[in-house]
């Protein structure tokens, strides 16, 4: 993973967290937004200008990749390099959890 990906994705955006969790199997943008919404119960409400605009510059930067298309609607998928920013994002939360409740037991 080359430093550019590493500096603007990590830490992550909630947004930019959820979209790839989601993108571990084919979605499009709006069964994105619903999967988020419900995930969140009700917290992260993704509008379309900012869900497009995410899916654009993360298919541009190789974190997902456009499959194919359905009823007009474009299905996307994570790619490998997605997946790392993901585990990295995963282990950091891991951790910040994990200090959090050090730091409670003190």
């Amino acid at each position: 993973m080359d430093a550019h990906i590493k500096k603007v994705y990590v830490p992550m955006t909630e947004t930019g967290f959820y979209i790839l969790l989601c993108l571990q199997e084919e979605m499009h943008g709006y069964s994105i937004v619903q999967a988020v919404e419900k995930m969140t119960d009700g917290d992260i409400k993704i509008s379309p200008g900012t869900m497009y605009g995410s899916l654009s510059k993360m298919e541009k930067d190789g974190l997902i990749r456009f499959v194919r298309e359905e009823d007009k609607r474009k299905l996307y998928r994570i790619t490998p390099l997605g997946e790392d920013v993901l585990n990295l994002e995963i282990t950091r939360i891991k951790r910040l959890y994990k200090n959090v409740k050090e730091h409670e037991n003190e």
